[in-house]
């Protein structure tokens, strides 16, 4: 499972307001620059992260979304993580992160949810 490589799909809204990002493969030290650099190209009002496809983390992958969190935060701009799986929201309990983030089921409920924020 951790030797999966990572496959990050981007997929943005017509009209740009908001970006999602689906995550394939585990979130790992040797693998999270490229999700850390779309995430810093990303300059939409919404980033939906979708970990649906994302079977394992490690603390690098979660300093990389905490990282995210707090970069989007600063600028005012909103992101969700989308389908975590227990073992995620594990981790991210675990390292005491997990109030830091919005998260939603799908991808659908993410976009309401923020545009009722």
């Amino acid at each position: 499972m951790q030797d999966k490589p990572l496959q990050i799909e981007k997929v943005a809204d017509p009209d740009e307001t908001a970006v999602v990002l689906r995550i394939h493969g585990p979130l790992l030290l040797g693998n999270f620059f490229p999700l850390q650099t779309e995430v810093r190209a990303d300059s939409s009002n919404l980033l939906i992260i979708d970990v649906a496809d994302m079977p394992y983390i490690d603390s690098a992958g979660i300093g990389c979304l905490v990282g995210a969190h707090v970069s989007r935060e600063n600028s005012g701009r909103k992101l969700i993580i989308v389908g975590a799986n227990e073992r995620l929201l594990t981790s991210l309990k675990v390292t005491k992160v997990d109030q830091l983030f919005t998260f939603a089921p799908t991808v659908e409920q993410a976009r309401a949810q923020a545009g009722g924020a």
